[in-house]
């Protein structure tokens, strides 16, 4: 039995300690917004928030989570800054599959949590290993500038 914090909700779950985050939250939970891509964590479609850092869910056992808070992409309703990238992304529509918007956003809302006006240095850091097979990296990156007030495209 593992105790978790999913979005400011303690959950108690008859699962292995071993499993995978990304798992518990999209087989056991259905919260299924946070996405598969590769398995071994270098991706980033599996993104979510602990205790406010992005972590790849997809290696991250259960077991080694403790009473962490856990935050997926269908937890952010009362972040701000969450609401700000969200605008960001609906203005520049980044999307074109979108498979691996939510764990690119995660990371964006970290970024933002963290600096208030990041650098596209720290815009491209906070992103690197997130996989977009699409090439859509500018618009994303100028989403997240729309978010924190530039009006300046790349």
């Amino acid at each position: 039995m593992v105790e978790l914090n999913i979005n400011n909700k303690i959950v108690r779950l008859d699962v292995s300690d071993d499993m995978p985050l990304l798992w518990v939250l999209r087989d056991v939970m259905g919260l299924t917004g946070t996405k598969y891509g590769c398995g071994i964590g270098e991706c980033g479609a599996c993104t979510v928030h602990l205790d406010g850092k992005p972590v790849r869910s997809c290696s991250l056992p259960v077991g080694s989570i403790g009473n962490q808070l856990i935050i997926t992409i269908e937890g952010l309703d009362n972040d701000p800054i969450a609401q700000k990238i969200l605008d960001g992304w609906v203005e520049k529509q980044p999307t074109q599959c979108g498979y691996c918007q939510p764990g690119q956003i995660m990371a964006a809302i970290a970024l933002l949590h963290e600096k208030e006006k990041p650098s596209k240095e720290e815009i491209n850091r906070a992103l690197s290993g997130h996989v977009c097979r699409c090439g859509m990296y500018q618009r994303i990156r100028n989403a997240i500038k729309v978010a924190v007030g530039s009006t300046e495209d790349e």
